[in-house]
């Protein structure tokens, strides 16, 4: 009797996308194509803000999956919404707007696999990743790093970036604890991962290009403000409520 396939779920958060959805998911389309298993793409439309909902929806597969939040909910809200519709032995998650190439997707993939992990995260810190950032950012990064090493021991030297892949059982276990909805998402799943035992994290390399402004711009100054005051709610339910526990 044949083996049934495997099959990875990719979820793709949007928000603000109407002008590139079209062409980000049939790239991403292309390359899952390419994998030795079977796909899922699950869209999450992170508010009716513009009309993202409308251009991904004239996609017609059986394979593609386009969902809309009614309010703009945040990020890491939108990836937890399309993690619990997710069907996957392995469940991914990838920015739009492909400034992470997509083709990253099956180098995690295979590093997952490879280590026997829990989690691979797409690090734009990897010694063999090509990220062109300016160096405000890559000081801002190390930083966040350093941070987040003291206040959760987690070792991933760049928990940031907008690919990461899963094996299910890990967010069967996890999901329902996560409460961040935005900023500090990532370092939310990981710590708490880790945690709950799960400690096989890696990382893998990426192709990435940067197009974020400033930070000296006074949007990403919030935006950094509210990452840093999200990270320390995580350590603040994490270490010292046991609310995670």
């Amino acid at each position: 009797m044949l083996k049934k396939p495997k099959l990875i779920s990719v979820i793709i958060p949007a928000y603000l996308q109407e002008k590139t959805i079209v062409k980000d998911l049939t790239r991403i389309s292309q390359v899952l194509k390419q994998i030795r298993y079977d796909y899922q793409i699950i869209v999450v439309v992170d508010g009716q803000l513009d009309k993202t909902y409308q251009q991904a929806k004239k996609l017609t597969s059986a394979k593609l999956k386009v969902y809309q939040l009614k309010t703009n909910q945040g990020k890491g809200f939108a990836v937890r919404y399309g993690m619990t519709k997710a069907k996957g032995d392995y469940i991914a998650f990838l920015d739009a707007g492909m400034e992470i190439d997509p083709n990253g997707i099956s180098m995690l993939l295979e590093h997952l696999e490879w280590y026997n992990a829990d989690i691979i995260v797409g690090s734009k810190r990897h010694l063999v990743s090509i990220v062109k950032y300016p160096l405000d950012r890559k000081i801002l990064s190390w930083g966040y790093y350093m941070l987040v090493r003291i206040l959760f021991g987690v070792k991933i030297k760049d928990t940031q970036p907008g690919i990461k892949i899963f094996r299910s059982q890990v967010l069967k276990k996890i999901l329902p604890k996560l409460l961040v909805k935005n900023y500090a998402f990532d370092i939310e799943i990981l710590s708490v991962a880790k945690r709950f035992g799960f400690k096989r994290i890696y990382e893998a390399p990426i192709k990435l290009k940067y197009s974020f402004g400033s930070i000296t711009n006074a949007a990403t100054l919030k935006t950094i403000w509210h990452m840093f005051y999200d990270t320390l709610a995580v350590f603040y339910r994490l270490k010292i409520l046991k609310y995670y526990d």
